[in-house]
This record gives structure tokens, C-alpha cells and sequence, in this order.
């Protein structure tokens, strides 16, 4: 177990950079050393964030000026495509955990298709981990680069793989019914939705298209042993943080609603993180915003053979910057919990 540990963070300003850096200044094994971006170099991060008013923290600056001999693990809230280039540049013994896309995906191919650009960092694709923390936590330590998964997948993975690998329903239908806040679309939403009543409305995007099914497809179909492509639809809603996300699920043989929700209580029941609410209950994302939680239940439909699963997480701390945070924690021997409560 390290005694402490110097971080870096690129990409410090945006809403992902700013949670991570709020939650390393509560955990007692960290210390941040650098806070890079390409903008406002020499200011404060506390213009973009009231609530960080850390005085000794670092001024920002550019990640060329790192001197990598003082950093231990390097956090990248980067878009698609700069943690590659940077982990072709940064010494062999520094952590790489990568918020992004850039190492989820197993094939450079199957990276080009969904996000459109070459991947040019194609020797550490299958040298990285994929990593939800409750299902990699014995591998990570072995992993130079821990890749982070997106939001969404992470609220539908936590419940769906153990299911998955157990055989308990049919993997040729399974759809998915997400709805997430709008910092989930990064500080240039407007740009992105151009539509006129962004805060007043909710919309569907990505419909039949959005990059994530790539990294649930394939986690899903590693467990399974055969090819599995979801059904997928997320939504954008005028609040700020949060997912929910529904799942609907077809049981197989004699497995009902009852039995999964009994078999996932099992199954969770160590993972600290995860919270199972009693069965048939509804639930919101105000019972996990700013927490590194993901809460979900499981209901019954009146068709015996048929499960709905509401799971939700705070997209910026459990699907993005606290489970980053708890893979560090578990990469280096911490108490999973350091920092996130």
C-alpha cells in the first residue's frame, strides 16, 4: 500500500474534472499536484467552481509542463481522443485512469465505427481494463490503464451482468430506457441541442446510435460467451445530475421477478456501493445525487415472465469521477470507500 499518492488531472475544468477534484481533496492518501486544461492557464480552479476554495491547490496549467518524475497516477476528463495521445507520451509506472472513451473498447475497429476517429494508441487497447469497480476489483492492480466506464453503462451493467452470466433471462431482449441530466453532455450542451427549449423539455437523442451501446454490447455479450446488442434509448431532462435508468427484461425458465430480485440482493451484498431497494418499490435519482451510490429495484410487470429494473447514480460522481476514485482506491490497496463518503 502506497503512503500517499501525487495526482494529476487533465481536462480539471469541465464538470467531470471539477467533482474528481472535490473528491480528492477529502481523501487523506491524495494529493493534488497538477490541474491542467488548455484554457485560463494560471488561474484558479475556484473560477470555476465557488465550492473549491483550497488554497494551496495548484494554479492551472499545461499538461507539456508536468514533470512526470512526481506524479503517481494521472486522472484524463478528456474529450474522445486526447488520453490516447497522452498515454503514448507518459513514463510506464504512472496510472493512467481515463474517464473517457479512448480504452473501453477491445478493438480499434469497433472504436472508429462508434466515434469516427483512428485510434492511435492501439498497443494499450487490450493491455487496459475496463473497469466497473464491482466487477474488476481483483484485476486492477495488474492494469497500467484503468478505463472508466461511460454513465449510462455503468447504471445498467451493475444490475444487468450478474444476470447475464447467470442465464436468468434472454439476452435477445433486453431494453433500456435512460434518462440523465444535462451535465451529462458537457459544459457545451447548448451546442450540442440546439433546440429552442432545452430546459423545458425532454428529448431523446442517439436513438439506435449512441456510442455507449458499444461498451454495453461488448461487456455484456465477454459475460454471456455469445454477441448481444440492446435495445437503447437515453433522454436528456432539464435538470442538472442524475440517471435513471429503466430496463425491461424477459425471464427464463422458471425465473421470475421475485427470484432475480433475491439473487441480486445475494450477489451485491459485499459491494458496498450498491444499494437494492425492497422489492416493487419505486425510485428517483434524488436518492443518490452527489453520492458515489447506484440504488436500484426490481418490480414485476403483469406478465409473469417479465422484470422491470430501475437503477439509479449520480452521472458525475458513480458514472464518471467517483468511480474512477474508487478504482484508484482499489488499484492501490486503499479502503474502497476513501474519499467517497
Amino acid at each position: 500500500m502506497e503512503n500517499s499518492l501525487n495526482i494529476a488531472i487533465a481536462g480539471a475544468t469541465g464538470y467531470v474534472g471539477l467533482e474528481l477534484i472535490k473528491i480528492l481533496l477529502k481523501h487523506p492518501k491524495a494529493k493534488i499536484i497538477y490541474l491542467c486544461a488548455r484554457k485560463s492557464l494560471g488561474r484558479s480552479i475556484s473560477v470555476f467552481d465557488k465550492k473549491i476554495k483550497k488554497k494551496d491547490l495548484p494554479k492551472i496549467s499545461d499538461i507539456k509542463k508536468i514533470n512526470w518524475s512526481k506524479v503517481n497516477v494521472l486522472f484524463t476528463a478528456l474529450p474522445n481522443g486526447e488520453a490516447q495521445k497522452i498515454a503514448n507520451r507518459i513514463p510506464d509506472n504512472i496510472k493512467l485512469i481515463d474517464l473517457s472513451a479512448d480504452f473501453r473498447l477491445n478493438d480499434h475497429k469497433i472504436y472508429k465505427k462508434w466515434y469516427g476517429i483512428n485510434h492511435n494508441c492501439k498497443k494499450f487497447m487490450n493491455k487496459s481494463i475496463y473497469a466497473i469497480t464491482e466487477f474488476s476489483r481483483n484485476e486492477l492492480n495488474n492494469h497500467r490503464i484503468i478505463a472508466c466506464p461511460g454513465c449510462y453503462p455503468t447504471s445498467v451493467q451493475i444490475p444487468l451482468i450478474p444476470l447475464v452470466e447467470k442465464k436468468m433471462i434472454n439476452v435477445n431482449n433486453i431494453i433500456i430506457d435512460s434518462k440523465s441530466g444535462y451535465s451529462g453532455a458537457g459544459r457545451n450542451v447548448k451546442k450540442r441541442f440546439l433546440f429552442k427549449n432545452l430546459f423545458d423539455s425532454v428529448s431523446a437523442y442517439g436513438i439506435g446510435s449512441h456510442r455507449h451501446m458499444a461498451e454495453i454490447d461488448q461487456e455484456l455479450s465477454k459475460v454471456s460467451k455469445r454477441k448481444i446488442n440492446v435495445f437503447f434509448t437515453p433522454h436528456i431532462l432539464p435538470m442538472f445530475r442524475g440517471i435513471l435508468s429503466t430496463i425491461y427484461l424477459e425471464t427464463i425458465g422458471k425465473n421470475n421477478a421475485k427470484k432475480i430480485y433475491k439473487f441480486l440482493k445475494q450477489y451485491h451484498k459485499n459491494n458496498f456501493f450498491v444499494k437494492i431497494a425492497k422489492f416493487n418499490t419505486p425510485i428517483g435519482t434524488g436518492e443518490v445525487i452527489n453520492t458515489n451510490y447506484c440504488k436500484f429495484s426490481v418490480c414485476e410487470d403483469r406478465k409473469k415472465n417479465k422484470v422491470i429494473i430501475i437503477s439509479a447514480i449520480d452521472n458525475l460522481i458513480k458514472g464518471a469521477s467517483g468511480q474512477a476514485v474508487q478504482n484508484m482506491n482499489v488499484a492501490y490497496h486503499f479502503n474502497e470507500t476513501m474519499g467517497l463518503q
